[in-house]
């Protein structure tokens, strides 16, 4: 695959960080509000299949830093986890726990079996769809 224009090359730099800064904020807001760890995977997978057109398949491995197969397994891992918390507890799978954490600076923080939930579909949906970016960018080179 050819490599994209400065133009493009220029704006990847410069949108993915703020991409991938707007995913964690999907992510965190989303089992309060609208959002979540489905649009918040997306938003993210956004961001390195731009990189990917931009640049090339082994720039953005070298980028993501984690095979996407793995990311997709331990997100599955992590989102099945979040359910079985509330099982050990004596109360029926998938029952949402909360544990509010006081910190220093930040205040109140409250950890969520939702959040971890959350968290876990995040990586299997940036997984999946990186999988499938990076094989068909692969297959075409």
């Amino acid at each position: 695959m050819m490599e994209g224009s400065l133009i493009l090359r220029t704006a990847a730099r410069f949108l993915m960080p703020l991409l991938l800064t707007f995913s964690i904020f999907m992510l965190l807001r989303g089992h309060d509000q609208p959002g979540g760890g489905f649009i918040a995977g997306l938003i993210a997978a956004m961001a390195f299949a731009l990189y990917v057109f931009a640049f090339d398949v082994p720039t953005t491995r070298r980028i993501l830093r984690v095979d996407p197969r793995g990311m997709l397994g331990w997100g599955l891992l992590i989102a099945a986890l979040s359910g079985v918390i509330s099982a050990m507890l004596g109360q029926p799978f998938f029952t949402s726990q909360w544990w509010p954490i006081q910190l220093p600076v930040l205040g109140e923080l409250k950890l969520s079996t939702p959040l971890f939930f959350d968290i876990g579909v995040y990586l299997v949906v940036l997984g999946t769809v990186m999988t499938i970016v990076l094989t068909l960018a692969e297959a075409e080179e």
